[in-house]
């Protein structure tokens, strides 16, 4: 069997509230699959329904290839790691990880043997005496995992686990999660609205909207090849540009004409191009005369991140901005507002989705 869950037309209605609407979905086995996308979109609700604490309206939840609708939470072969971790207060890390080992009723002998693995994985296995609030964030967020993971469950759920913790740590959980992944072979399940958690972590990603599927693929085919201008806008920083697109396969933007050729469904008339920020070229403009396939600009404001200067530049399409990016140099210094610059742009980057 090559899938973990097969969800077929799940809705879920409260009242006149539409939270879901007809959601068919396949989770491969051992895969990573997140479910990307704004507040209220409906991924949270999804992954409850998947693991039992929410009923669906209609359709069905198959896991590893039984029909697992009506099953309560404690009778489906998942387990969930929680925003808040909802560990016990009163109990050391040891008791934590092994609460629902006890719950089973398993041998002392196996219960030791099994949350010592537990802790080994997640690197803690010098902390089994510890109080909860004796960890930090990080910790603690190791510890929900083994609590959730001593159960060998076939799915892992995993709802904005990170959501709580600053930027570094959550980068190096994202890593931990991998490895862990890794060692287990456990199918993951991750909610986040976060798009660089989504894009380092993800084998697929599901992005939802308003209830719905928009896209789902790899993070480079949802970067690259965004399907409609949400997705577009969503998955990484991105300029939307009003144009047409010909049937001679032509793009006529308001700073110049590009040959293109669109994906199918694109027809001739107005359409939003996407154009990441990384693709556009920018240089200082010398002389009154461009280079061809070069068109002017003049930089309205700069933004200095690091290990990169992100331009707004005024192009010529009225109140048109174009975000530019550019890697610095050691010493070197951003483009002054008021700067006549030449821009580039590669069309073969260009996603033309219809307007």
């Amino acid at each position: 069997m090559t899938n973990s869950i097969e969800l077929t037309g799940i809705s879920k209605s409260y009242g006149n509230l539409t939270a879901l609407g007809k959601v068919d979905l396949t989770v491969k086995r051992n895969e990573i699959l997140t479910l990307l996308g704004p507040s209220g979109c409906g991924k949270t609700t999804l992954m409850r329904i998947i693991a039992g604490f929410e009923e669906p309206t209609t359709g069905k939840v198959m896991i590893d290839g039984k029909d697992s609708t009506a099953l309560a939470p404690e009778h489906r072969p998942v387990n969930m790691v929680f925003q808040k971790y909802a560990l016990f207060p009163h109990l050391d890390v040891f008791d934590n990880v092994a609460f629902g080992l006890r719950l089973k009723k398993k041998p002392k002998d196996e219960i030791k043997r099994e949350v010592n693995k537990a802790l080994e994985l997640v690197q803690l296995e010098s902390f089994k005496s510890r109080w909860i609030s004796e960890l930090s964030g990080g910790q603690a967020q190791r510890v929900a995992l083994a609590r959730a993971l001593v159960n060998r469950p076939a799915v892992l759920l995993l709802d904005e686990p990170l959501a709580a913790l600053d930027l570094k740590i959550r980068h190096h959980m994202l890593n931990e999660i991998k490895r862990i992944h890794e060692e287990t072979s456990t199918t993951f399940v991750y909610v986040t609205h976060d798009q660089d958690e989504a894009m380092i972590l993800s084998d697929r990603v599901v992005l939802l909207n308003k209830g719905g599927i928009e896209q789902i693929g790899g993070p480079q085919e949802m970067y690259w090849s965004p399907r409609t201008l949400f997705a577009a806008k969503f998955f990484g920083d991105t300029n939307i540009v009003n144009g047409t697109y010909g049937v001679s396969g032509v793009v006529e933007l308001p700073f110049g004409r590009y040959a293109h050729t669109a994906k199918s469904g694109v027809g001739a008339g107005p359409v939003n191009v996407s154009i990441r920020p990384e693709t556009i070229g920018l240089e200082p403009a010398l002389g009154a005369t461009l280079a061809d396939g070069a068109f002017a600009g003049k930089v309205k404001d700069t933004s200095f991140i690091g290990n990169r200067v992100i331009y707004r530049v005024e192009v010529a399409g009225g109140t048109l901005d174009l975000k530019c990016q550019q890697l610095p140099t050691p010493g070197s210094h951003a483009l002054p507002p008021g700067t006549n610059v030449a821009l580039t742009c590669k069309p073969e980057s260009f996603v033309v989705i219809p307007a």
